[in-house]
């Protein structure tokens, strides 16, 4: 018997589970590196993309990996500095004060590699505070 693909409520009802998962620590690293309305429109428009991939999106190993790359990438191209993903951790850990499972989970990697960032991190010194506030 061949599976039957998710019916368009199931795939609606995922997409906002994920939304509602994600969009609070999205839009606090973007509001960490960003002034307020840029990271509401990177946040909207990071959503509006993860929408039209959402059926394929699903298919993926890791769809939070891919969202989180998207969302890192289009931050970077707003800030003009593209930060390395330790500096990202130690951002998400101890500036926004998210727990280890928590940023692998919106980061689609696992607590042992967040565990490993947030070492080099520290070992290096990188700054874990916003590149820039605005009110």
């Amino acid at each position: 018997m061949k599976p039957t693909a998710p019916t368009a409520s199931v795939l609606t009802t995922a997409f906002y589970a994920f939304y509602d998962l994600h969009r609070p620590a999205y839009h606090a690293y973007a509001a960490a590196r960003l002034p307020r309305e840029e990271a509401q429109l990177s946040v909207t428009q990071l959503f509006d993309l993860i929408a039209s991939n959402w059926t394929w999106l699903m298919t993926e190993q890791r769809p939070s990996a891919w969202a989180w790359e998207k969302h890192t990438r289009a931050v970077a191209r707003r800030t003009g500095r593209t930060p390395t993903p330790a500096e990202d951790t130690a951002l998400l850990h101890d500036h926004l004060r998210l727990s280890i499972d928590r940023i692998a989970t919106i980061t689609g990697t696992d607590p042992a590699q967040v565990t490993t960032l947030l070492a080099a991190a520290h070992r290096t010194r990188q700054p874990a505070t916003p590149v820039c506030r605005h009110a």
